[in-house]
């Protein structure tokens, strides 16, 4: 299988098509962007940390019955993915209080949620993400109650597999972004899980495992990915 046409490049990954119309190949770069890409960098050999992690994270989640869009991993770089039409909105699933909840309501890093918060941000650089809510979602005609519910109850079910996965490698789920696409009419997940959309911590040091290194010039930033990588696949 090989890259055809270039149909999207985005802040982390470029889309290619295929000889097969249904399926796209998912290259993972080095580039790393914070706050709305005004911080940009390279992160040496990020792309293949996150395909590598990406691929190990989407498999699990299939043999749990998530719907996801991925098909295989082609080499360092690459995964063949399923073609999907993306809502444009990230959800972010929240386990303790960190970054833009924190900034949000003026809360300290670091509070252990009673229960998780999940929210809906809009997918519009433009605007900086905004958070939204359903009824922002309708009139906007993102997506349809069904959808949402399906989404939902989707993100819910992933936090509890993910938060399980990771402490067994005694890394806490701080947080975590999701996407999601239609692929035939159904709501599937889409676009990565790696440390450069999730927060984890390592659990006894509380030390920062992800891509909050490079937004807060923490140093240590390839040998922090590789070593979440030899955490996550090993």
């Amino acid at each position: 299988m090989g890259k055809i046409d270039q149909v999207y490049e985005g802040k982390a990954k470029k889309l290619f098509t295929t000889e097969d119309a249904d399926v796209y190949i998912q290259e993972f770069k080095d580039d790393a962007t914070a706050f709305d890409a005004t911080k940009k960098g390279t992160i040496t050999g990020k792309g293949v940390v996150n395909n590598k992690i990406s691929t190990k994270l989407f498999q699990l989640l299939e043999t749990k019955g998530i719907p996801t869009h991925f098909i295989e991993c082609l080499n360092d770089r690459d995964m063949a993915v399923k073609k999907v039409e993306i809502v444009p909105l990230e959800v972010t699933m929240r386990n303790i209080v960190a970054g833009g909840m924190a900034k949000l309501l003026g809360l300290d890093e670091g509070i252990i949620l009673d229960e998780p918060v999940f929210e809906y941000h809009y997918k519009e650089d433009a605007l900086h993400d905004p958070l939204i809510n359903n009824f922002h979602i309708k009139a906007l005609k993102i997506a349809t109650s069904e959808e949402l519910d399906k989404i939902q109850a989707i993100s819910f079910k992933i936090n509890d597999i993910l938060i399980e996965f990771f402490a067994s490698k005694k890394l806490d789920l701080v947080d975590f972004k999701l996407e999601f696409g239609r692929c035939n009419g159904e709501i599937i997940l889409a676009d990565e899980i790696s440390p450069d959309t999730c927060r984890l911590w390592e659990k006894k040091s509380k030390r920062k495992m992800d891509k909050d290194r490079f937004r807060r010039d923490l140093g240590n930033i390839e040998e922090t990915y590789q070593e979440v990588l030899k955490l996550v696949v090993d």
